[in-house]
């Protein structure tokens, strides 16, 4: 009988033909994923162990490979509990403020994020849609949102396409999401030092890895996978790389 657990090794070199080693390459999009450094921070820091890197070129690597944490560390999350927290924060591209959709359980983990450049129904479907689908969430017995009439009417939705169960509770309490609300600090520091993202397209795959850092950290990865590693142990396994 066939195993039906995933590898946690890569099949393919994901840093083939880079000009520096992938511990180095995954050391800078970690620090910066997880701190509140700028790119010119980092190009300090490898000064300092004698590489000698462009402020373009971790930038490079961070919209290249955050994404690819985020992926990679998705089918070793734990299962998420039944009570959603969501809400939206503000994140500022080309000048103009852009909507980071989030969601919690009512224990604080990570449900999912996705980024839009509106704040309304059809952007807020697109988000219960996507978290949803995630392997790591289940269909949630409440949702707890705020006052914005955008969330409850694409609630609403979907109960009607049946992609939503009809006794799923939905709630507006101000308090029950001051988690998720407490949640969105650690991303707002981490962004706050880019002063602003050049595209939604860069936005959302930096935040990518800045979410999958975050979960991470607030141990939603299951003990199996991460073992007695430490977080850079277990990311450079994950991308094949010896410990």
């Amino acid at each position: 009988m066939k195993s039906t657990q995933k590898p946690l090794h890569p099949t393919k070199n994901p840093f083939r033909w880079k000009h520096y080693e992938g511990e180095i390459i995954l050391l800078n999009v970690r620090w910066y994923c997880s701190y509140g450094l700028s790119y010119r921070n980092l190009v300090e820091m490898m000064e300092e162990r004698g590489l000698n890197l462009s402020h373009t070129t971790i930038m490079r690597w961070v919209h290249q490979y955050a994404p690819e944490i985020d992926k990679k560390i998705r089918p070793h999350l734990k299962r998420t509990g039944k009570s959603w927290r969501v809400d939206e924060t503000y994140i500022k591209v080309k000048r103009k403020w852009t909507y980071l959709y989030r969601a919690v359980d009512k224990e604080g983990n990570t449900l999912d994020f996705m980024l839009r450049a509106k704040r309304d129904a059809k952007a807020a479907s697109r988000f219960f849609k996507k978290t949803l689908k995630a392997n790591h969430t289940q269909t949630p017995r409440v949702i707890n949102v705020d006052k914005n009439p955008a969330l409850s009417c694409a609630i609403g939705n979907l109960k009607i396409d049946d992609l939503l169960p009809a006794k799923t509770a939905l709630r507006q309490v101000k308090f029950l999401n001051n988690i998720v609300e407490q949640d969105h600090r650690f991303i707002k520091k981490i962004t706050k030092p880019a002063l602003g993202f050049q595209s939604c397209r860069k936005a959302s795959r930096t935040i990518c890895g800045i979410e999958a850092m975050h979960v991470i950290r607030k141990g939603q990865v299951k003990r199996a996978a991460i073992g007695d590693e430490t977080r850079a142990q277990f990311i450079n396994k994950l991308f094949g790389l010896a410990s």
